[in-house]
């Protein structure tokens, strides 16, 4: 993994630090994009990264123009880009379809697959280019029971699932491989907040999926190509 380079939009979060931890003894190079200030300082203190292997930006994943720039300022600074782990995202519940507003449905399209959809367009032709790559998107348990209650989430999250299908069997014999996690609950501070009465004991841990992440994004996956993999822990 000598030399190669790493983006991970909302790479500041939960995942994506335990994520940055778990990779950093793979000598890669990497380019994380925030949007909240203050969770990019909170990553900057928790990781101990050199300034020539970080390269970190605020930036807009639901803005095509912005994820654009990003990624060609990547690729203009290190000469390639090998791994894209698009881990924005955010849930919303509490409406049924026929109860679910524009804004509600709008915010969840925009936070899981348009964001999700603009990194892998954006990221696909210098992973061609490098010959080598690996795409690991987040997709949900509630795509496959689909609970009621959330019906915006559950759609945008089937939209990523059916992202990494596709460009598996886009990018298929170009050395560059797709797949989708597929976690349950996240056991982080903001979902506790989000779900204060539930019993999050049985949750995975960031630290936990990283783990699986790291396996999906190393060579020995290279057989694996359009999966879905469960990270459920107990919940």
């Amino acid at each position: 993994m000598t030399d190669k380079v790493a983006v991970i939009t909302g790479g500041t979060g939960g995942l994506g630090t335990a994520l940055v931890k778990r990779l950093r003894d793979w000598d890669l190079k990497f380019a994380i994009t925030y949007l909240l200030p203050e969770e990019a300082a909170a990553f900057e203190e928790a990781i101990d990264l050199d300034e020539d292997r970080l390269i970190l930006r605020r930036v807009d994943a639901t803005n095509a123009e912005a994820v654009n720039s990003f990624m060609k300022e990547v690729a203009d600074t290190w000469g390639a880009i090998h791994m894209l782990c698009s881990l924005v995202g955010g849930w919303a519940g509490g409406r049924d379809v026929e109860e679910t507003d524009d804004v509600r449905f709008e915010r969840m399209i925009d936070l899981n697959l348009r964001s999700a959809f603009y990194a892998v367009r954006a990221a696909v032709p210098y992973l061609r280019q490098a010959g080598w790559g690996r795409i690991l998107l987040v997709g949900s348990k509630a795509v496959e029971e689909a609970p009621p209650g959330q019906a915006a989430f559950n759609i945008a999250k089937a939209g990523v699932v059916a992202l990494a299908k596709t460009v598996a069997q886009e990018l298929e014999g170009s050395g560059v491989t797709a797949n989708c996690l597929m976690p349950s609950v996240i056991d982080t501070p903001a979902t506790r907040a989000a779900l204060p009465y539930a019993d999050y004991v049985h949750w995975p841990t960031p630290e936990e999926i990283a783990d699986v992440a790291a396996f999906v994004l190393s060579e020995q996956s290279r057989v694996m190509n359009g999966a879905t993999v469960r990270v459920y822990g107990r919940a």
